[in-house]
């Protein structure tokens, strides 16, 4: 009876897999899917990246690398954990930006940071690039440094009293995080971005097994911590495993890597988004249909997410748009209520 169990749920989430990739193009592109269960894959399936001005169409396999968005915010998180570990960053103290010195701003703290309450204006928009912070940080006349156009943003309210995503908070986050690894404000662009980088694959990347993860900078050498990682499904779903057994590699065999507790602090809930009913926490997000769960979200339907008492983490890279996210958040879910 066991036997014919396990094959009629593997059935259920096979139909439910190729629902996904044969769904009209209004819903949305899935590019890569990926689900484990237990460390075991149990459906992995990757779909073809159309052709644009830049390059020709092509067709997707494990090997294939895709753009994280905001899903390295997690990865930020990640290396916040570290230096925590190391005793080189203390959550509660004052964040060390020394252009907030003698300014109200010098009061908000690396934990209002991790989660999105410093109090400062940004306004986080993909589409409206007359009022978007986010597109002028990224794209725009923002300058070099993304940390530095973000932290100069003024104050809207008292730290640590509303919650207000921004990818500009991240990127304070991650300018911090690279003046510790290299040992200093500022410095020459190409030096940060080699510390930093030394840092990322000799501290997470590498321990984790994340071959193929390759961190984007900013014109001053900074991680753009907000945005931008590429790396393979695979690869995605490693870092979600390195979560679900609290910081440890290898399915939880190996090297401790964060402290003790890092996954609880990331999934401890701070607010909820009143767009889409999810919970957020510090650099994590978390699905109300999953109790316990955690997950890291990006633009446009990038997706790891850990669910513990299942035991799984699942992994959906593609291009969806916001209007349409809800019906590929409900695929999603019915594929890890398919598993038992």
């Amino acid at each position: 009876m066991g036997r014919r169990t396990t094959v009629v749920q593997m059935s259920e989430l096979a139909s439910l897999v190729d629902a996904l990739f044969s769904r009209p193009e209004d819903e949305g592109r899935s590019l890569a899917l990926l689900i484990q269960q237990r460390g075991e894959v149990v459906a992995e399936r990757y779909g073809s990246q159309p052709a644009n001005e830049f390059q020709p169409g092509v067709d997707l396999d494990a090997d294939s690398t895709l753009i994280s968005w905001s899903m390295a915010k997690s990865i930020t998180h990640a290396a916040v954990g570290i230096l925590v570990g190391d005793g080189l960053l203390d959550l509660d103290a004052p964040a060390p930006v020394a252009a907030w010195t003698g300014t109200p701003k010098v009061e908000i703290t690396l934990l209002q940071l991790l989660e999105m309450r410093s109090g400062l204006h940004f306004i986080e928009d993909y589409v409206d690039g007359a009022t978007s912070n986010c597109i002028e940080m990224l794209f725009g006349g923002g300058g070099p440094s993304h940390a530095e156009y973000a932290a100069s943003q003024p104050l809207s309210h008292e730290p640590g009293t509303v919650w207000n995503y921004s990818s500009g908070t991240s990127n304070i986050v991650a300018r911090i995080v690279g003046d510790i690894v290299h040992g200093t404000v500022g410095g020459d662009p190409a030096e940060r971005e080699a510390s930093m980088r030394t840092f990322l694959t000799s501290r997470i990347f590498g321990p984790t097994g994340m071959d193929s993860a390759e961190p984007k900078f900013d014109g001053v050498g900074d991680f753009v911590g907000s945005s931008y990682v590429y790396a393979t499904a695979r690869d995605f779903a490693r870092f979600g495993e390195l979560y679900r057994h609290d910081g440890v590699t290898d399915l939880g065999a190996g090297e401790r890597i964060l402290p003790a507790g890092w996954t609880a602090h990331a999934a401890h809930q701070i607010a909820t988004d009143e767009d889409t009913g999810l919970g957020y926490g510090r650099h994590w997000w978390s699905w109300p249909d999953f109790p316990g769960s955690y997950s890291c979200h990006g633009y446009e339907g990038q997706y790891i997410l850990v669910v513990p008492e299942a035991e799984a983490v699942l992994v959906h890279l593609g291009k969806t748009d916001i209007s349409v996210a809800p019906a590929l958040r409900s695929r999603l879910g019915d594929m890890l209520r398919s598993l038992n």
